[in-house]
């Protein structure tokens, strides 16, 4: 599914201004303490936004104020890309300060969710083995609802192209049941924050 342009203003970050991609925003405000910035859907927005300065809108910096949680740097971030829906799935994690790839699977036809999903319970896996409680970051409600219930709801076929995905799902449910984790499963806030440092980038 494509995603809209969107604008990202750096009021206070290594390098101020108006980025039009999430991965160039991302270089201006990691490590930066307390980066105020924000996404607008135009262009001209940002520019206005940009010129007001940051009391203008709702920079994610702004915890407190705007009542969402500020980003956690220490995490993991997850996503899926599907070309179609059902089509051609791939999910993939990633560390959320650096954006560099930790792990990353590919299948011939999914769909988004369960490849939001799967991640998601991968990274969780993962991290077990690890013995961190690193928390993991999902843009999907619906994969949050699929991992709090330990089971997916898809209307997506079981037949000979999908059954080493069904596989992993049920290995996925299976581990949910039989495994408890401490790791926090958070809500990427897209509209203030950006895409999810785990997006593949497909515009």
């Amino acid at each position: 599914m494509s995603k809209q342009q969107k604008y990202y203003v750096v009021w206070k970050g290594h390098v101020p201004g108006i980025y039009d991609s999430w991965a160039e925003c991302q270089l201006q405000i990691k490590a930066y303490p307390d980066a105020r910035y924000k996404s607008y859907p135009t262009k001209a927005e940002a520019e206005r936004a940009f010129k007001s300065g940051p009391g203008s809108g709702k920079p994610a910096s702004a915890a407190v104020k705007s009542g969402k949680a500020a980003i956690n740097w220490d995490s993991i971030a997850v996503d899926a890309a599907c070309s179609g829906n059902p089509g051609v799935m791939e999910y993939q994690g990633v560390i959320t300060k650096t954006g560099k790839q930790i792990f990353h699977q590919k299948f011939d036809l999914g769909t988004n969710n369960i490849g939001e999903f799967l991640g998601i319970v991968h990274g969780l896996a993962l991290l077990k083995q690890q013995g961190k409680t690193t928390p993991i970051y999902t843009d999907s409600k619906t994969a949050i609802a699929w991992v709090r219930n330990k089971k997916v709801k898809t209307n997506l076929e079981r037949n000979a192209r999908t059954a080493y995905l069904f596989e992993l799902v049920d290995r996925a449910e299976k581990w949910l049941k039989e495994n408890s984790y401490k790791n926090p499963i958070l809500k990427w806030e897209t509209e203030s924050w950006g895409e999810i440092p785990a997006d593949f980038g497909r515009k």
